[in-house]
């Protein structure tokens, strides 16, 4: 029996998880951001790689969500410097252009996964729901399922 990825995110957890959504293009943040708040999980923006680090060194965030291509620099230059502040911050990265040298490059960073853009968001949600619970070690089994079979914290 296949059983659908769990939401780290429980009814009775005291917090949400905090996932950081850095990408230039505000189409692609804001859906992003919407999906994860659509969820339970408190979803800060950034628009470029400084803004993100400037965020992580401020903030309590659980992980990050990084776009491979912004100008001046990447997700995973910001990346780097977001590892000096909290090596062990898990990371996805979405990218239009997931090619072998995209991918080795990720492999090498330690980004948990890479997601190509346009971002499915069930693959979003299967893909934080396990980043975090090998961080955290916190799942909730007794979510019920949305339509697409992705659990749903209860309010």
């Amino acid at each position: 029996m296949v059983h659908a990825p769990l939401l780290p995110l429980s009814h009775d957890s005291p917090t949400p998880f905090s996932i950081l959504v850095t990408d230039d293009d505000s189409g692609s943040r804001d859906t992003l951001a919407g999906l994860l708040k659509d969820r339970g999980f408190n979803a800060t923006t950034a628009s470029s790689g400084e803004e993100a680090i400037e965020i992580v060194q401020d903030q309590m965030i659980h992980l990050v969500v990084f776009d491979m291509h912004m100008p001046r620099m990447t997700g995973l230059e910001a990346l780097q410097q977001v590892r000096l502040i909290n090596e062990l911050l898990p990371a996805i990265l979405v990218t239009a252009d997931a090619n072998r040298e995209v991918l080795r490059q990720a492999l090498q960073a330690h980004v948990y996964s890479v997601i190509p853009k346009p971002v499915n968001k069930s693959i979003l949600f299967h893909t934080l729901a396990r980043a975090l619970l090998q961080v955290y070690g916190k799942a909730a089994s007794d979510l019920p399922a949305d339509e697409s079979g992705v659990p749903r914290p209860q309010p």
